[in-house]
């Protein structure tokens, strides 16, 4: 009897100092969940997440698969040389393979470009059979509905009690930084709802909290009402992430909070209006003070996400946005700075008007977490790497943490146990994050 062929699917951490990690915010991960459904049962499945365990490059294996991110791909790179030292083929895909095809091609046997759902069979088919090629590219978008998540392969890890639950891809919007639209081409699909709901009750025994990972989850407004008129009397919890403008329809807030929904993180990004015209968000100026009254009067949380580095961009804006999410009393905030990925508009204008520190940050050995990768028009580099973190630290601080704790953030029961632990966690992950090299 033939033995099972024997797959390796590897979760790569961002970096490692030695033996350590981030140990902060480990949450299953989709992307390998969705591979596994993917994968007829024929073959034997061995996963490795980087973030929580050494990789054993030495079990036997007849290949190898890691979905590589911008801020993975160091380290992903590494842990490919060492299964190739071996003789054990290696297949690359995801996000940066797909927007940086030529240079995972360097570390890799195989890249896959595009959307698993059309490509995996064939490509383990020809794995299987010994004729692996260079790259597989998806020709078009796959329908949802063929999503298979297996959530089998992460064993009793220990991660955290929330479950992650695509009800759609992509945006419509086309955000100067965002590699979301680059690799979706600005379009959006919307998964069956009756597959989501059946998701949702196979976990729901088991997860305190459900995370809908979609990058703008009321972009189809009408398909979202469906799902959570779906999900009303499922007695679930839920968070989400969408853009600010469909916060101004108080009938979509107000379904979103019947249906279990508990708040929301919204891109503010500045609250600077030229600033949101060059990153293509104006539209954002106009909705912002409306859509946070309407998600409040809703009862929904706040997480409140803040880019800095733009070209308006001086001291003060920093103490601003950091004042704005205080008196909004936002659950939680980020207050990041810009990043060129690539394969976005933004990388590509910074690369013209030369004012990248580093051709390819995500691989030079000076990058370090938090670092800015590019010269900003009226700060050093160092002084946004500096401002963001003062305004994590103050954000985050006792006196900010208290007089956030209103009635919006402490309106039901997971959320008042959670408000101050969760506050706790991201203080705590400032300084863990801070510095952190990539790769090893």
């Amino acid at each position: 009897m033939a033995s099972k062929f024997r797959l390796a699917l590897v979760h790569p951490a961002i970096g490692h100092r030695g033996n350590s990690y981030i140990r902060a915010w480990q949450m299953e991960s989709l992307p390998t969940a969705t591979l596994a459904g993917l994968t007829p049962p024929d073959v034997e499945i061995r996963f490795f997440d980087d973030r929580m365990e050494p990789v054993d490059y030495d079990a036997p294996c007849d290949a190898a698969a890691i979905s590589v991110e911008t801020y993975t791909a160091r380290r992903a790179y590494g842990i490919a040389a060492e299964y190739r030292r071996r003789g054990v083929p290696v297949i690359m895909g995801g996000f940066h393979a797909t927007l940086m095809p030529d240079e995972t091609a360097l570390h890799a046997d195989s890249v896959i470009m595009g959307e698993a759902e059309e490509i995996w069979p064939e490509a383990l088919d020809d794995l299987r059979s010994g004729t692996l090629k260079k790259r597989y590219r998806a020709h078009r978008q796959p329908p949802l509905d063929k999503i298979r998540v297996d959530r089998s392969v992460f064993g009793r890890r220990d991660y955290l009690p929330v479950a992650l639950i695509e009800t759609g891809r992509g945006c419509r919007h086309s955000c100067e930084f965002c590699a979301i639209g680059a690799f979706f081409s600005s379009t959006r699909r919307t998964r069956p709802v009756e597959a989501v709901v059946r998701e949702i009750l196979s976990l729901k025994d088991r997860v305190k909290l459900f995370f809908f990972v979609d990058d703008n989850f009321a972009a189809e407004p009408e398909a979202a009402r469906e799902l959570m008129a779906a999900m009303k009397g499922l007695g679930i919890r839920w968070v989400t992430q969408m853009s600010l403008p469909a916060a101004l329809d108080d009938d979509f807030t107000a379904l979103m909070r019947s249906s279990g929904c508990l708040g929301v993180l919204v891109g503010v990004e500045s609250l600077d209006e030229d600033n949101l015209r060059a990153m293509n968000k104006g539209f954002n100026s106009s909705a912002r003070a409306l859509a946070l009254q309407n998600l409040r009067r809703s009862g929904l949380s706040v997480y409140g996400a803040f880019l800095f580095g733009y070209d308006n961009d001086v001291s003060d804006t920093f103490d601003e946005a950091v004042d704005f999410a205080i008196e909004n009393e936002f659950y939680i905030a980020a207050f990041n700075h810009l990043t060129p990925f690539p394969g976005t508009a933004l990388y590509n204008r910074l690369a013209s008007e030369g004012r990248l520190k580093y051709e390819a940050w995500w691989l030079d050995e000076r990058y370090r977490y938090f670092d800015l990768p590019f010269f900003p028009k009226r700060l050093s580099p160092e002084d946004v790497s500096r401002l963001c973190v003062a305004s994590r630290n103050r954000f985050y601080s006792w006196k900010s943490i208290l007089k956030r704790a209103g009635a919006v953030n402490l309106n039901a029961a997971y959320k008042l146990k959670s408000y101050i632990p969760i506050n706790l966690m991201h203080k705590w992950d400032i300084s863990l994050r801070n510095g952190h090299p990539l790769g090893n």
